[in-house]
């Protein structure tokens, strides 16, 4: 999966449009909620080797919010990482270079997106 399906996959699931919030950083989207402005993912172009990958230039990665059972499970596997300037027990950095299936991201989006939305108060009797 891309990052330019990843935001297409937001935008018709979610009505959540990237916005761009860092003019250091021009190539940072991030993807929130509506109602709240929580932040339930994070898409980057990273240095391979910040991430400490082999080899040179960037991957496409994106960071979501996950439960911390299933990060841990995550991180040992091929394609997930410690998530990137984020809390690492919440949040996990998917790589976009193919080695997670497009269908399985669009899962852990969606579960990221169920995790960081706004709760209900509950009306008091």
């Amino acid at each position: 999966m891309t990052r330019e399906e990843l935001s297409q996959y937001a935008r018709d699931a979610y009505g959540a449009e990237p916005e761009y919030l860092w003019a250091e950083l021009p190539a940072y989207a991030v993807l929130r909620h509506s109602l709240g402005g929580k932040w339930f993912a994070l898409a980057a172009p990273m240095p391979r080797k910040t991430l400490g990958l082999p080899g040179e230039g960037t991957v496409d990665v994106v960071d979501l919010k996950l439960d911390p059972a299933l990060v841990y499970i995550l991180r040992e596997q091929e394609g997930y990482l410690p998530a990137y300037h984020m809390n690492k027990t919440h949040w996990i950095t998917v790589l976009l270079d193919g080695s997670v299936p497009p269908e399985r991201v669009r899962d852990l989006l969606d579960q990221s997106f169920e995790l960081t939305k706004q709760k209900m108060k509950k009306a008091k009797p």
